[in-house]
């Protein structure tokens, strides 16, 4: 059928009609809540580990991406995947709402799985030195949801656990803070009413105290290292070990005060670093990790133990711009849903040698604040604009003290 040229004007029109209208329509509909967002992207994180780890196959299944030349990361990515998922994912599992249930069952089978002498996909404890950090991590997890991933574990599983924790002490830690490795398994060791190393504990926490720098930052060791550690590590373990000890030994609560201001203050800050659109300065190692750069600010939130100025709603807009901004981009995960290198996309020289596909599970630690209840104001009260959304608006706010 031959068009004129009016028909095609008309043509056009309807379809751009329709394309306004369709627009409008989207507009209209209710944008997902940002709690069903969250979960939703978390289990999108969460599936493929859990489902391979419940059913013993995640040695075949996930692959092993890794800087080029280094082949080591197979002895170790493994228990990086499990502890760094299960480290942020563990208070959403300890609520009880909506799937983590169901999601819970697969943690515990998934722990099972990693400490059972004979599944094959029983993971490295106690080899090389890797393994102190990703049982850290795991501990942490534990400690994050003990109801769900420690008292429904059953006997065999409990003493298979604890004996891959202890099988970690022949590794010496690293001068920096590894210290916080070490200590995190005592801690775990301490909650499970086994014996613990007072002598380890002691040394992280009074070591950190040692290199505290200045207005809420530590060293990483003895030099400061502009970089996100103190959320992806030191800051959020530091607070979790003083907690945990703190039922068992009051030798370090004279200390407790001073670490929380200055988790207060590096909370501060961390809000501050987020920029409109959910992008932060890309500086310092271990980018991979993504919304795991906000480790700490998310622990902060779900502790209560917000900076006076920054309130729930204002992170939970925060947290979400971050959120959107590392894990959204086409290249995060491969086909079959396994994340790849990078911060924003598949950027593999992003990846240091220490960098493979387990480890980049660390960003699952953003997710922490899953674990208050929809009712609490963090979730229930209308998005607040962050701080640079209200500085760069032209508003008027108060201005940043250092400590």
């Amino acid at each position: 059928m031959k068009m004129t040229r009016r028909s095609i004007v008309s043509a056009t029109a309807a379809g751009a009609l329709a394309s306004g209208l369709s627009a409008q329509v989207r507009a209209a509909a209710p944008a997902e809540p940002d709690r069903d967002y969250w979960i939703r992207t978390l289990t999108k994180i969460a599936n493929p580990v859990l489902t391979s780890l419940s059913r013993r196959s995640l040695k075949l299944d996930m692959p092993v991406e890794a800087a080029p030349g280094v082949t080591d990361r197979p002895a170790f990515t493994h228990l990086e995947a499990l502890g760094r998922l299960l480290s942020g994912m563990a208070p959403w599992l300890e609520s009880g709402t909506g799937d983590s249930p169901r999601f819970a069952v697969m943690a515990r089978s998934a722990i099972a799985a990693a400490v059972d002498p004979a599944s094959p996909d029983m993971m490295n404890f106690s080899r090389g030195q890797q393994p102190v950090v990703d049982a850290a991590f795991l501990a942490l997890g534990i400690l994050r949801a003990p109801t769900e991933l420690w008292d429904k574990l059953d006997a065999t599983t409990k003493a298979h656990l604890i004996k891959a924790m202890l099988s970690t002490r022949v590794i010496q830690p690293g001068f920096n803070n590894w210290l916080l490795f070490s200590a995190m398994v005592e801690a775990l060791l301490a909650h499970a009413g086994e014996q613990w190393d007072p002598m380890r504990v002691d040394y992280a926490i009074r070591q950190h105290e040692q290199w505290y720098k200045g207005d809420g930052l530590y060293g990483d060791g003895p030099q400061f290292h502009w970089d996100y550690y103190n959320s992806f590590v030191i800051q959020p373990m530091l607070l979790q070990v003083m907690d945990t000890i703190s039922k068992v030994s009051k030798s370090w609560t004279s200390l407790s005060a001073g670490v929380l201001t200055r988790a207060k203050r590096y909370a501060a800050i961390q809000e501050r670093l987020i920029a409109p659109d959910g992008s932060f300065p890309a500086i310092g190692r271990s980018l991979a990790y993504r919304s795991g750069a906000f480790h700490h600010l998310a622990a902060m939130a779900l502790r209560k133990d917000l900076p006076d100025g920054v309130r729930p709603e204002q992170v939970r807009g925060a947290l979400t711009a971050v959120i959107r901004r590392t894990l959204e981009p086409a290249g995060t995960f491969d086909a079959r849903g396994w994340l790849q290198i990078g911060l924003c996309g598949h950027q593999p020289s992003i990846g240091e040698t220490y960098i493979s596909t387990g480890s980049l599970y660390l960003c699952a630690n953003a997710f922490l604040p899953l674990g208050l209840p929809a009712s609490d104001p963090f979730w229930s009260v209308p998005a607040r604009r962050t701080t640079q959304q209200r500085v760069w608006s032209g508003e008027d706010v108060p201005v940043d003290h250092a400590i």
